[in-house]
């Protein structure tokens, strides 16, 4: 179920930092159409840890009611509280969604002791697919690969987001962990070599603003295409590089106000891309075209 290209979604917002859920909307019927393999709603590029409870389960009920099935809606439910991550993990249960996709708790840097008993912890109390994240330059913590595999032997817990673009990392978890748990990349910039040694998809930023293109690119390495995926992500790469030129959110949400998608909307404390990098995102864009 869960393989490909699986857009990380913005939260789109109004002038007023409100939510616009008529621009979610169209998101997500934009992404259908360009052929986006799944949708990740509310994760970290989705500003989960500006969004209040209330909020975050909102976002969560509205795609997946206006996805209907059409594709899968992994819900991002991860928090550095496990009481928190609980909680939004069964309201995500409870809208429909298809998984859910759980941040290691940044800031507290729990030892890898803790961090089995949290995702166990929760595992065991919603019955309903869970995938690790783990992105340590975020978080301040690293799951190691004994740990993901200690976790891989509960049912609930399906597969994992590695967002170090560290290809001896993925190639330690596969060792370790079932031919059918999910490997998914959190880093765009390495996905073609991270599917071509095994994994199933990724978890992208980059598909906010390059949809097609990402899920092509998936396509093709998938098919054993991977010269030409590789050709494909040549030309990707200067738009990746531009989405992190900044702190994620803050470019990927300027591209899409530039494109007409999304109002120049984010929460504090993040702010509006810098106008240094203005010049190098719109060539990026441009470059789709």
């Amino acid at each position: 179920m869960l393989h490909g290209s699986l857009v990380a979604l913005v939260t789109p917002m109004k002038p007023d930092f409100s939510i616009d859920w008529d621009a979610l909307g169209k998101l997500v019927e934009w992404h259908i159409a360009e052929g986006t393999h799944g949708i990740v709603a509310v994760g970290t590029t989705g500003e989960s840890a500006t969004l209040s409870m209330s909020e975050h389960h909102e976002v969560i009920r509205r795609v997946v009611q206006q996805v209907k099935g059409r594709l899968p809606v992994i819900a991002g439910t991860g928090a550095n509280s496990t009481s928190e991550a609980m909680e939004l993990t069964e309201g995500a249960k409870a809208a429909g969604a298809d998984a859910c996709l759980l941040v290691t708790p940044y800031y507290n840097k729990p030892t890898q002791e803790g961090l089995y008993q949290h995702h166990w912890y929760i595992a065991d109390r919603v019955a309903i697919p869970q995938l690790l994240y783990n992105v340590p330059g975020r978080t301040a913590v690293d799951m190691l690969p004994e740990t993901v595999a200690r976790l891989s032997e509960h049912p609930n817990i399906v597969g994992i987001k590695e967002a170090t673009g560290d290809m001896q990392r993925l190639q330690d978890i596969q060792a370790l962990v079932k031919d059918d748990f999910t490997l998914l990349s959190g880093d765009d910039e390495t996905v073609v070599e991270f599917m071509a040694l095994g994994g199933h998809g990724e978890i992208s930023v980059t598909a906010n603003v390059a949809p097609r293109q990402c899920a092509t690119l998936c396509e093709l390495v998938a098919a054993g295409k991977v010269e030409e995926a590789r050709e494909l992500q040549a030309s990707l790469m200067p738009l990746h590089k531009s989405m992190f030129l900044e702190s994620n959110p803050i470019p990927v949400k300027w591209a899409l106000a530039e494109m007409g998608h999304i109002n120049r909307a984010i929460r504090l404390p993040l702010t509006e891309l810098d106008a240094q990098f203005h010049a190098e995102v719109r060539t990026a864009i441009k470059a789709l075209i």
